[in-house]
């Protein structure tokens, strides 16, 4: 039951490029009707239920392709807020360090100039003492020396003097 006449049906087609003969039979109508009905059948069976899985598998991967873009995002910022913190922090920290720094200047110079004045108090103390036993021995000296200058005036005179 061929669809081309029964005398065309029977010759063999002739290619244009190498002369290959095809046999164009009922055998090539029931492959397209076979291919034809397969794929009407496996559609709603096979491919429809494997493309679903593609496109899934594709939403999950850009799922979490845009998730891990919006950690990294987020982890930038963190990363950006800590630094600046951590600058803040720095900086307070340096201010704290020169204020404490410059309280301990003064502290240094008021000890200082305490020692100082301590010392030169002591100083005019020591100088006071040794200067009123100067004036003490001194005074001493004159009246021992008085006393031995009569005395030796009494041996030589021999006679006591006053």
């Amino acid at each position: 039951m061929s669809l081309l006449h029964p005398e065309v049906s029977s010759l063999p087609v002739l290619g244009l490029s190498g002369g290959v003969a095809i046999d164009l039979d009922y055998t090539v109508l029931f492959q397209m009707v076979l291919f034809v009905g397969l794929m009407l059948v496996l559609q709603p069976l096979l491919f429809d239920p494997v493309l679903r899985i593609f496109a899934l598998r594709e939403q999950r991967t850009e799922g979490a392709k845009k998730q891990a873009r919006e950690l990294d995002e987020r982890a930038g910022e963190l990363l950006e807020r800590y630094q600046r913190e951590l600058e803040r922090v720095n900086h307070v920290a340096a201010e704290e360090r020169e204020h404490l720094r410059t309280e301990t200047a003064k502290l240094e110079t008021e000890i200082l100039n305490e020692a100082r004045s301590a010392t030169t108090r002591i100083v005019e103390d020591g100088r006071r003492r040794i200067e009123a036993e100067v004036h003490k021995i001194q005074f001493d000296l004159g009246k021992e020396s008085e006393r031995l200058s009569r005395q030796i005036a009494s041996q030589v005179l021999g006679r006591e003097t006053h």
